[in-house]
C-alpha cells in the first residue's frame, strides 16, 4: 500500500536517516521567512517566540550530532596517541 501510495503521488523513496535533517532544514527556513515577514512589515512576531524556534533547531541539530557521534564511536575505535605509545 505504501509503495502504491508514494508512486501514484509521486514521491522518492523515502528515508528515514533523513528526516532529522529535514527537519532542521525546515526549522531554519521558518526562521528565515518568518524574519523576512517581520521585517516587511507584513505581521508581527514577539522576540520570544523567535528564540524558541531558534532553539527548536539548535536541539535538534545537537540531537542527531550526538546520534551520528554515537554510531561513529561504534563503527570505528578512536586511539589516542599515549596508547599507541605503551
Amino acid at each position: 500500500m505504501k509503495k502504491y501510495f508514494a508512486k501514484m503521488v509521486g514521491f522518492v523513496k523515502f528515508d528515514r536517516s533523513y528526516t532529522g535533517y529535514m527537519l532542521f532544514i525546515l526549522v531554519g527556513i521558518f526562521l528565515i521567512f518568518g524574519t523576512l515577514l517581520k521585517l516587511f512589515g507584513i505581521f508581527y512576531v514577539d522576540s520570544d517566540w523567535y528564540w524558541c524556534l531558534a532553539g527548536f533547531g539548535l536541539v535538534i541539530e545537537g540531537v542527531l550530532s550526538l546520534i551520528k557521534q554515537k554510531e561513529f564511536n561504534k563503527r570505528y575505535k578512536v586511539v589516542e596517541i599515549t596508547e599507541v605509545k605503551e
